[in-house]
């Protein structure tokens, strides 16, 4: 269940989202970094949240990944996903917002970013609709349009993903070929 200051305009501002912008560490994964001594980093990723990009890919929303670090298993988990808007070791994320628009010429007004830290509020900010998951920092849940119930890494972005798909009247034809 997403929560919101204010339900009716949160759902207004998900029915015109043509593209899901995701940050990773904190949303994606539940935030935490392991490293093995040989250097390697090891993420998890839920599978619900991979179903629901899928979901929301298969409904004609794009889904893209923003993050502030670099990682080849990010890579590799975006491809297994479509996933082929991947920006990575962008820190000043607003920035890099701003370049991808120019260079695809996209708009901002038909985006939402799924965010849990500092470096998120000002791409939060930027779109249409901004979500926060519900262990991200209190900072950006103030700037939050609607914040998830579920935390990074453990299905709140399955959760922002059938939230749009409800808002777009799309749910029920998304999920019919699994029933």
């Amino acid at each position: 269940m997403i929560l919101s200051v204010d339900p009716s305009e949160a759902l207004a501002r998900a029915r015109d989202i043509t593209l899901l912008l995701l940050d990773v560490d904190g949303v994606l994964t539940a935030g935490e970094l392991y490293l093995a001594d040989s250097g390697e980093e090891i993420k998890a990723f839920s599978t619900l949240d991979g179903q629901g990009i899928k979901l929301l890919q298969n409904a004609g929303v794009q889904v893209g990944i923003l993050s502030g670090r670099t990682s080849a298993l990010l890579a590799r988990r975006a491809a297994n996903l479509g996933i082929s808007l991947l920006i990575q070791g962008r820190e000043d994320k607003r920035t890099a917002l701003e370049e991808l628009c120019t260079a695809k010429g996209l708009q901002t007004d038909t985006m939402a970013y799924v965010g849990d830290d500092l470096p998120d509020i000002r791409v939060m900010k930027a779109v249409r609709l901004g979500f926060a998951v519900a262990n991200a920092h209190a900072a950006v849940k103030q700037v939050a349009h609607a914040i998830t119930d579920l935390q990074g890494g453990h299905g709140a972005v399955r959760e922002v993903c059938d939230f749009i798909l409800q808002a777009q009247d799309k749910y029920d034809a998304a999920v019919a070929p699994y029933l």
